[in-house]
């Protein structure tokens, strides 16, 4: 790590996923969005944008401009593009909720604002997945890790793909058969791209490496690691392009999810048995509090396998698949996301502020920079109030699903509170912060070191 240069603008997109976040979440509060409309209402896909680009892809984009250098050893391709891809995406995430503003007659205005959205969106996203690919392509063969990367950016590619044309097909006389058909039938396979394949595959080779670095684990690179890989890849595969080939050839895209999803639930077994065997192997035996929170989020990873499949067996997938995405999107993704967030945060400003004099001066330790017995009891609430919301979504109480998302949005902002505390070091210890030799580290962005 101390070889990488430090991401200029993950600290921006850090904050910004965060704001959006509260945001989503206080829409859930007021009773915005499902369940109070339906998944289908331009309401609730308001509030599945915010959430799913706003807090998770800018978070995610923010992690993978600092650690897909760490995962290939090479250097960022530009350091520049971070920052107007952010604009672009926050242009357009704007431009799309304003678009289904329009959809839902809340605001009357011309023209449709979604194709512009659309377009704004894919040209964020296309920057992101060139300065990523230009610096995944040169260092082929790629470890395991940044291969799981590799697989969630062609997945993202796919989610955009189906975005940009709803957008169009939704708001705009298109006659083509195909691009109605696609519209009309396509959304599973938008939503699989973008949760089961963009986020939750680059979460995957993200945390092998992580939870490997931070925990002092040996890194995985054998038989299972390797077959989840490609099981996942099948899964995504089978679902994506031949749910699209069945939806041009007229045919119901079921087959394509039920094969697929048996591959991407045979793929998940092996990520946890992986995950588990980092734990069990781990040389730090004390682990610290991002690691303890990310089992919890892989809990509810494992939950969120046993309540769909439960679901399927009953026959009612399709009357709660809003408590399932939910207990995936806050349970695995976003409860995965904070407790990351908790080191990646207080990693970086180490770096940015005490890297430099590293051996020059006494420094304090990476987990100096938090008080994790502050932070603890926000982390439990949110993990809990996850559970009750879903718990309420099953039996069909949304005042009991707002209450506990209200609690969520509580320990979100507490934990906000203990990030930017972090970040300006106020929790270090006076006789370590060293105010007349460490350089103050800026809240909203990073400034690398000179060479």
């Amino acid at each position: 790590m101390f070889g990488v240069t430090l991401s200029r603008w993950s600290m921006t997109y850090f904050a910004a996923a965060l704001c959006a976040l509260m945001f989503g979440e206080t829409l859930m509060v007021a009773g915005y969005g499902f369940p109070s409309n339906s998944v289908s209402d331009p309401q609730t896909l308001i509030l599945v944008h915010v959430i799913v680009i706003g807090w998770l892809s800018l978070l995610l984009c923010g992690a993978l401009f600092q650690f897909v250098p760490v995962l290939v050893a090479r250097p960022l391709y530009s350091n520049m593009l971070p920052l107007p891809a952010l604009i672009f995406l926050l242009a357009g995430l704007t431009a799309l909720l304003l678009g289904f503003l329009q959809i839902a007659g809340t605001i009357d205005m011309r023209p449709p604002l979604l194709p512009f959205a659309a377009l704004l969106l894919v040209a964020g996203f296309v920057i992101v997945l060139w300065n990523l690919a230009c610096t995944l392509w040169p260092a082929r063969p790629l470890p395991l890790p940044a291969r799981f990367v590799a697989i969630a950016l062609l997945s993202l590619a796919a989610t955009v793909f189906f975005g940009f044309i709803f957008s169009f097909v939704l708001t705009l006389p298109i006659e083509s058969e195909i691009l109605l058909r696609v519209t009309a039938a396509g959304l599973p396979l938008h939503a699989v791209a973008g949760i089961g394949g963009w986020l939750t595959f680059a979460a995957m080779g993200v945390s092998y490496r992580l939870l490997a670095m931070f925990m002092l684990a040996p890194e995985l690179d054998g038989t299972r690691p390797r077959a989840a890989l490609w099981l996942g890849t099948a899964a995504l595969g089978v679902i994506i392009l031949g749910g699209l080939a069945l939806l041009l050839y007229g045919q119901h895209i079921l087959p394509a999810l039920v094969f697929g999803g048996v591959l991407g639930l045979g793929a998940l077994a092996l990520y946890g048995a992986d995950i588990a065997h980092l734990y069990r192997a781990r040389k730090r035996r004390i682990i610290e509090l991002n690691s303890q929170m990310a089992v919890a989020a892989f809990v509810m990873l494992g939950l969120s396998v046993l309540l769909g499949i439960v679901l399927i067996a009953l026959g009612i997938l399709s009357e709660h698949v809003g408590a399932l995405v939910f207990l995936i999107v806050f349970g695995w993704l976003s409860g995965l996301g904070l407790a990351k967030l908790y080191k990646i945060v207080a990693f970086l400003t180490w770096l940015e502020s005490y890297g430099p004099v590293l051996g020059k001066s006494a420094t304090p330790r990476v987990q100096d920079l938090v008080i994790e017995k502050h932070a603890r009891k926000w982390f439990a609430l949110f993990f809990v109030a996850v559970l009750a919301a879903t718990i309420a979504l099953l039996v069909s109480q949304p005042l009991a699903f707002r209450a506990a998302v209200g609690a969520t949005l509580i320990a979100t902002i507490a934990i906000a509170a203990q990030l930017v505390r972090a970040r300006l070091l106020r929790d270090v210890p006076l006789q370590t912060r060293l105010p007349d030799i460490v350089r103050r580290p800026h809240l909203l962005f990073s400034v690398p070191a000179k060479r």
